[in-house]
């Protein structure tokens, strides 16, 4: 089905993270554990020499789509579970290989910029992957790594790199698998559509830093007050999970508002795009 390109007010993009929440609070367990099933055989693949941080970064995509997939089912009352992932694959073959063709493009060009950093700091990621797998024994060398000029260019070059990647990137799975669309209209569609709606996206990524650096602050102070520095690393670590699983929740709302459409079924992998509103 044919999908209609909307320009989406700025004002919309911190309401995609409320929109994020309330279905989130549907089914919490659910959406969380799908987030940890993938970052389990993320860190799994990631052992694996010489492709399996290709392997990783190439899944991302798929991560995007499949919480796509799964947030157009809880919205219709439905299932939430880890086989949405691979759902889209299940359809027809010229999808299935667009599919393909946009995840391993991902991963290339998303191994590229991290080589490209890893050059730029002096081999600093290396490095820090050994002294991670040190504990925190090894805080003090983390913390004077992180401090050399090189590390602070490569990170400075690696974001702009990594929002410039993540543009065209942005809506093009589900571009094929609701839209129909081939991967070099996708990445064009999913460019365009962001352009559009700049004002929108530089909100929900400002909103985000906003709630990030309060809850930091927020239960920074309180875990000080009651004295319980020792579970910061635990709180911090919920943290992650929620937040990244909220984020992926959100981008089927991105998805609705810049795309729109109407679903005329509820089984989660329909070809028509998913409904477009949470409430």
């Amino acid at each position: 089905m044919p999908l209609l390109l909307k320009p989406v007010p700025p004002s919309r993009g911190p309401r995609w993270i409320g929109d994020a929440w309330r279905l989130w609070r549907k089914k919490p367990l659910a959406f969380t554990a799908m987030f940890g099933v993938f970052l389990f055989a993320a860190t799994v693949v990631g052992f694996v020499p010489l492709v399996g941080e290709l392997v990783q970064m190439a899944a991302l995509p798929m991560l995007s789509l499949g919480f796509m997939v799964a947030s157009q089912s809880a919205l219709l009352d439905g299932p939430v579970h880890p086989r949405q992932y691979i759902q889209p694959l299940q359809g027809d073959p010229v999808r299935r290989r667009s599919l393909l063709v946009v995840c391993i493009s991902f991963g290339v060009l998303a191994v590229a910029i991290l080589l490209l950093c890893n050059a730029i700091s002096d081999n600093a990621l290396a490095r820090l992957q050994v002294l991670m797998a040190q504990g925190s024994a090894a805080q003090p060398r983390i913390d004077a790594l992180m401090e050399e000029p090189g590390v602070r260019n490569a990170v400075l070059v690696g974001m702009v790199l990594v929002v410039l990647l993540s543009i065209p990137y942005w809506h093009a799975a589900a571009l094929v698998h609701w839209g129909g669309q081939r991967p070099a209209q996708a990445l064009f569609s999913s460019t365009l559509a962001i352009w559009r709606s700049k004002g929108a996206f530089l909100l929900f990524g400002l909103a985000w830093l906003g709630l990030v650096l309060l809850f930091s602050l927020v239960a920074g102070m309180v875990l000080g007050l009651l004295g319980l520095g020792a579970v910061a690393n635990a709180v911090a670590v919920a943290a992650v999970l929620m937040f990244s699983t909220l984020f992926y929740v959100a981008q089927l709302f991105t998805f609705n508002d810049s795309f729109g459409g109407a679903i005329t079924g509820t089984d989660s992998l329909s070809d028509e795009p998913p409904p477009t509103t949470a409430t």
